[in-house]
Parts: C-alpha cells; sequence; structure tokens
C-alpha cells in the first residue's frame, strides 16, 4: 500500500482538479482509495461527482472542558492559565464561564483547580462520510462542525479509515497551507505531488509547504499549473526546484475546460481527454 499525496501551498492552484484526474488514470490498474482531506471545505467529491455518502461517522477527535461552578471557590488561578482566553468571569456569582468556540482541551484549568471544579472531556467536532463514485473508487472525507477545532486530529482519522481498507494506493488531497491538517495529510506519506501557479504567492507559499515535506523526509516532484501566464515566474519556480532537486512532473497550461469540468462535476482527463498524455506524463514519474 502507498500513499501518493497532492499538496499546494496555496488555495485556487488547481491542486483537487489534479488530485481528482491522477486518482481516476490510476484507478484504471490499481484499487484505490481518494481521500479529500480539507476538513474545513472538502470538494474533492464535487471534482470528482460523488454519489451521496452510504457511510457516515460521527468522531469525537477533540477535547473541552466543562465547568461545575457549585465546586468553584472562586479563586480564579483558572483564568489565569487559560492562555486560549477561553474563561470570562462573571462579576455576579465571582465564578468563570466557559466560551466553548476559544476552548482548546488543553487541560491547564484543571489542573490549577483546587476544587477539581473542571473536567477535560471529548466532544464531537466532525463527521466523516464515504462515498462511491464512478470511476471505479470511492472517497472518504469529513466536515468539521462550525467552531469546532481538532482539523488535524481528523485528517488522522480520515486517512486511518482509508488505510483500514487496504487498497494499494490512497489518494490524498490535502488542504492548502503547512497547518495541523496539512502536516497531518502529508506525514507517512510515500510521495508527494506539489502543485503551484508562477506567481509571488505561488512560489512563496510553495517554498513553506516543501518545508513540510522535506520535515519528513518524503520524496515530492512539482506540477506547475498555469505555467504560460507568467512565464517569468515559471523560470523562477524552475530555478528553485533545480536548485532544490525536486523533479519538474509536468508544466499545465490555463485552460478555461479545468472550470467548465469542474462545472460539469468530470476530472479534466474525462471531460478533455486531451490531458489524459499530460497527466499519465506525471504517473510516470511518481514511484509506485
Amino acid at each position: 500500500m502507498k500513499t501518493i499525496t497532492v499538496l499546494s501551498g496555496k488555495g485556487g492552484v488547481g491542486k483537487s482538479a489534479v488530485a481528482a484526474s491522477l486518482a481516476v488514470l490510476l484507478s484504471e490498474k490499481h484499487s484505490l482509495i481518494a481521500v479529500d482531506c480539507d476538513v474545513d471545505a472538502p470538494n474533492l467529491a464535487l471534482v470528482l461527482g460523488a454519489k451521496e455518502p452510504h457511510s457516515t461517522r460521527k468522531i469525537s477527535s477533540s477535547e473541552k472542558a466543562f465547568f461545575d461552578e457549585n465546586k468553584c471557590n472562586s479563586c480564579g488561578k483558572c483564568k489565569e492559565v487559560c492562555a486560549f482566553s477561553a474563561l470570562e468571569w462573571n462579576k455576579k456569582n465571582h465564578k468563570p464561564s466557559i466560551i466553548s468556540y476559544f476552548c482548546e482541551g488543553c487541560g491547564a484549568c484543571s489542573i490549577v483547580c483546587p476544587e477539581n471544579a473542571f473536567k477535560i472531556n471529548k466532544v464531537e467536532n466532525a463527521e466523516i462520510f464515504e462515498s462511491h463514485t464512478n470511476h471505479n473508487f470511492d472517497i472518504i472525507s469529513a466536515q468539521l462542525k462550525t467552531g469546532a477545532s481538532g482539523s488535524g486530529k481528523v485528517v488522522f482519522e480520515l486517512r486511518k479509515q482509508a488505510f483500514d481498507k487496504s487498497p494499494e494506493l490512497i489518494i490524498v488531497d490535502s488542504p492548502a497551507g503547512i497547518g495541523c491538517p496539512v502536516i497531518a495529510s502529508v506525514k507517512g506519506s510515500d510521495f508527494v505531488v506539489a502543485v503551484t501557479e508562477p506567481s509571488p504567492s505561488g512560489l512563496s507559499d510553495l517554498k513553506r509547504a516543501l518545508q513540510v515535506v522535506e520535515y519528513f523526509g518524503i520524496p515530492a516532484g512539482i506540477i506547475i499549473n498555469k505555467f504560460d501566464l507568467n512565464k517569468k515566474y515559471c523560470l523562477k519556480i524552475e530555478e528553485f526546484t533545480k536548485e532544490k532537486g525536486y523533479p519538474i512532473l509536468n508544466k499545465l497550461p490555463y485552460d478555461k475546460a479545468f472550470v467548465e469540468a469542474l462545472v460539469n462535476l468530470k476530472p479534466i482527463v474525462l471531460f478533455k481527454k486531451e490531458y489524459k498524455k499530460d497527466f499519465d506524463k506525471i504517473i510516470k514519474q511518481i514511484p509506485i
């Protein structure tokens, strides 16, 4: 079993479109599961035209503090140690109250409270969905509850569910950026496909994302999407990747067909079949 993670430092560069097309082509020769690790705004199922979920599961991968005011002696130690400003002081009864959205469940309040008025309990923070696609594989995704924390832990649960099904390949569509869910998406991968665009922010965010990849010692290759929009920065990206030793897997042109494919809920390799050769070239360079 191997895990291929599609990564981008910033949003809007075509990462999910690339992940969808890679999954479709690879599923022709391998048993495969696609995993959408953007638990705040999952959209890979849309790109693949997935059906309604046939399986859902609510999970509790986050913790929050719960307060018993009857035990409180109003010492105020809890408010002093709360690093997330999740406790406000009620001047009427001289006791704290929890602002649930701010609480990260760190447990500091429960440690310093002399009366054991705080308990740290697991809370339901997300729901995992599994859906069939029309492309001979399933997709697993999740939706984090509004205001909930623990996105990295939810991604861990997503990948574990995919791993438990023992496919030959797992294609991970990572969220953009370099935060906790990105780290959870990248860790343990066998290869990373980093998608970027020829712009100052595209290059800057690519560099930051690859630092995460380098930390885990994972081999990677680069796709420059919309390369023909800014040939100057395309050249800068090529110079950077050559310096760092990353191969350019392919350069894809700007094409409105990518948008039209998304509107029609189809991967680009099925919507405009001329792109199949471009993605075949990418796949040949991925160690599977």
